[in-house]
C-alpha cells in the first residue's frame, strides 16, 4: 500500500529532526501550531534560533522539494515564527529561516538530504 502524504511529511520531518540534533541544534518544537499554520521544527543554534520548513518528495514530477517554499509559504511561515517568539518574550533574539529538503525512495529510504541555511528572510505581509 502507497504511504499517504502525511506519513511521507513525518518520515522527513524525523530525519531532519535527526539531521540537525547530529549537527549539535537542540529541537525547540515539532510541528509548533498558530493560528495561521504550523512550522515543522523549531530549534537553537548557537544563540539563533531557528524555524525549519521541511520538504519532502519521493519524485520529482512536481519539482524539486524546496521549490515548495514559494513567497506566499514564507509569508505564511514568517508570520507563525513571530508568534513563536511573540509568546515566549523572545522578540530580541536573532533568527533565521532554514530549509530541509529531502528526497526519498519509493520504498522511503533517505537518497538526499539538502539543508539550506538562511533559506529566506523575514517577510511582511503585503
Amino acid at each position: 500500500m502507497r504511504p499517504s502524504r502525511l506519513e511521507v511529511a513525518k518520515i522527513g520531518e524525523t530525519f531532519a529532526a535527526a539531521h540537525l540534533k547530529n549537527k549539535g541544534y537542540h529541537i525547540l518544537a515539532q510541528n509548533y501550531r498558530a493560528s495561521r499554520g504550523e512550522i515543522d521544527l523549531v530549534a537553537k543554534d548557537r544563540d539563533f534560533i531557528v524555524f525549519v520548513e521541511v520538504k519532502t518528495r519521493r519524485s520529482l514530477k512536481f519539482g524539486l522539494p524546496q521549490e515548495a517554499v514559494t513567497p506566499r509559504k514564507q509569508q505564511q511561515i514568517s508570520k507563525i515564527a513571530l508568534a513563536y517568539l511573540q509568546e515566549r518574550n523572545l522578540l530580541e533574539t536573532p533568527c533565521r529561516f532554514d530549509v530541509i529538503a529531502i528526497r526519498l525512495s519509493y520504498h522511503l529510504k533517505l537518497l538526499r538530504l539538502e539543508h539550506i541555511k538562511n533559506a529566506f528572510e523575514f517577510q511582511e505581509e503585503k
